[in-house]
């Protein structure tokens, strides 16, 4: 570490000074099809996600997993159920702005909640893409609901850690929905990024 890096190191709060890691037991990986029905049920599980058909998680494990990942049990484990992921996020480079990427949903399995593990997969799949993609990414966008605390502390700290602005506002108002009642879905806009 050189004695610039040092000094910013020092100059910053200990919250923001390491990027969430992965759990020691766990590992970031790719999604496969086969982790469709696991992702399905644990979006179905979280209580705050908007439900998909268990045939779109598999389509998405197929055709968007380059911008996706799951957080699966470190050296595959044992008796079938051991490569079942603990957690997921889900993505795509939008097209409009190929610097871009759309965090469409992250969940956390219930027995693995509680230990960094969704801030780990942000900050992994956010690497993973700005590495893999033409061009890398400049910046994230999310749709949040206003009472899911989680996921807008889990963007708030995000922005703050890269030291990135946030611009917020309505992208979906409620009556766009078929169903009543449905929140409407407010659009975070982070960055630029600098990695």
């Amino acid at each position: 570490m050189t004695a610039a890096q040092a000094d910013l190191a020092r100059a910053r709060p200990a919250s923001l000074r390491e990027f969430p890691e992965m759990p020691e037991d766990l590992t970031l990986d790719v999604p496969r099809v086969e982790d469709g029905a696991a992702i399905w049920r644990i979006a179905r599980d979280s209580g705050t996600l908007d439900l998909n058909s268990s045939y779109s998680y598999l389509l998405w494990c197929r055709d968007f997993a380059a911008t996706s990942a799951v957080a699966r049990p470190a050296g595959g484990g044992t008796g079938g159920k051991g490569g079942e992921p603990a957690g997921f996020i889900t993505g795509y480079v939008r097209p409009a702005r190929p610097r871009t990427l759309v965090v469409w949903q992250v969940a956390v399995d219930r027995p693995h909640r509680g230990r960094g593990l969704a801030a780990a997969l942000l900050e992994g799949l956010v690497a993973r893409v700005a590495r893999e993609s033409e061009g890398g990414i400049d910046g994230i966008e999310t749709t949040v609901t206003p009472g899911n605390t989680a996921s807008n502390r889990l963007f708030a700290s995000f922005a703050e850690r890269h030291r990135a602005p946030v611009e917020r506002e309505v992208l979906f108002h409620g009556g766009l929905f078929p169903e009543t009642g449905h929140d409407p879905e407010v659009l975070h806009r982070i960055g630029p990024l600098t990695h």
